[in-house]
């Protein structure tokens, strides 16, 4: 086994998705936030930990699954390249991580950690008994910017809660279109999920409805506080690449299968990444302004 192999079974490059946003929840809360570097390292920290708890509980909770799925045959915990007991405890490691910055950052961070790891790690489960298991994901990704504006201010600002709203949409649209390559092998080992129970067209409704919800929720977060230009730049950006991955991913409304994979990370690592850069960019803009 090796740290590589470690990596590649919880996809630590998928960082991508989280810890752009968790930077826009930053510009979001910028004025009433506490900004010092060892502050935004914890939250950092904090981000990827969880994240990285989160995966592992996925792979060792799916390992039999795996196992049975033509396309999830190779990953680690299946052939051996990472053992069951590496991945416990790199999953408990990540869970401590988080808790242990959690309670750096402030004591009512600590207490709240335990209870957001619940969520976290409940979600690799959810697909056994719930067809709404994408909404769990997303409400568990919604808990990152509400967190990071807990950590920075020490409240949940209106504005963070409707950034949680828009981000946690958002995962759960990728994941109900990522979730289609499994729709006949959920279905056969009744497990549960939005494919599986309402097959392809309904899926591709789902995922354009919340995605819209996602883009109407991320633009209305910084209305709401009162963010510029950069921000709204970033906001038709990522309208503009939502749509484009759904046309990429199902043009016409018939679905590519082949072309779900990059559609996954490409355009959405894309997405989240251009997006912060416009966010931070509109807090530079607005801290030069006169």
């Amino acid at each position: 086994m090796s740290i590589a192999a470690l990596s590649r079974m919880v996809k630590f490059e998928h960082s991508l998705f989280a810890l752009p946003f968790a930077a826009s929840a930053v510009v979001l809360v910028a004025a009433d936030a506490r900004l010092d570097p060892l502050r935004l390292v914890l939250v950092a920290v904090a981000v990827v930990a969880a994240r990285t708890a989160a995966m592992a509980m996925n792979r060792l909770a799916d390992r039999a699954f795996d196992a049975e799925n033509p396309r999830t045959r190779a990953r680690e915990l299946v052939t051996g390249a990472v053992s069951p007991l590496s991945a416990w405890a790199l999953l408990g490691a990540g869970a401590a991580a988080f808790v242990a910055a959690a309670w750096a950052i402030a004591p009512l961070c600590g207490a709240l950690a335990l209870p957001v790891l619940a969520v976290l790690l409940g979600y690799s489960y959810a697909k056994r008994f719930t067809w709404a298991v994408h909404l769990w994901l997303g409400v568990a990704q919604a808990l990152g910017p509400i967190g990071v504006a807990i950590a920075l201010t020490g409240r949940a600002p209106p504005a963070a809660l409707v950034l949680g709203v828009g981000v946690g949409a958002w995962v759960a649209g990728f994941d109900v279109l990522y979730s289609l390559q499994d729709m006949e092998f959920d279905r056969g080992a009744r497990l549960h999920s939005i494919p599986a129970r309402f097959g392809v067209a309904g899926a591709l409704l789902w995922a354009r409805l919340l995605h819209a919800v996602a883009a109407l929720a991320i633009a209305a977060a910084g209305l709401l506080a009162g963010r510029g230009a950069g921000w709204l730049a970033g906001s038709v950006l990522m309208v503009a690449v939502l749509g484009a991955e759904h046309l990429y991913a199902a043009p016409g409304g018939q679905l590519r299968k082949e072309r779900i994979g990059a559609a996954f990370f490409s355009f959405n690592a894309f997405a989240s990444v251009a997006f912060a850069a416009c966010a931070l960019a509109d807090l530079v803009l607005r801290a030069r302004a006169p």
